[in-house]
């Protein structure tokens, strides 16, 4: 059974532009790697970064990568670790 419902939560932008989709909700949803979803992305605490969304599919270990362009929209150009809330729809 594929993503069929809007899912939101936090996390912090990891090594390589990437995020980690937690366990209970690949597991829940049964979430396949071929899956098309699209991510909205948003720092927490960063007062002049808006929502940013894109399409994306998730790799074999859970992990989403976010495209360059959009990560310096979300982050500017400074290299700090910060949480992020995300939301996953089904495409």
């Amino acid at each position: 059974m594929p993503l069929t419902e809007k899912v939101e939560f936090k996390t912090v932008l990891q090594k390589g532009n990437r995020i980690q989709i937690p366990r209970k909700i690949r597991w829940r949803f049964k979430m396949e790697p071929d899956q098309l979803l699209k991510v909205g992305v948003h720092p927490i605490n960063v007062f002049s970064a808006s929502w940013q969304s894109f399409y994306a599919s998730m790799t074999k270990d859970g992990r989403i990568t976010i495209p360059k362009l959009y990560r310096l929209l979300l982050t500017g150009e400074e290299k700090t670790r910060y949480v992020l809330r995300v939301i996953l729809e089904p495409a």
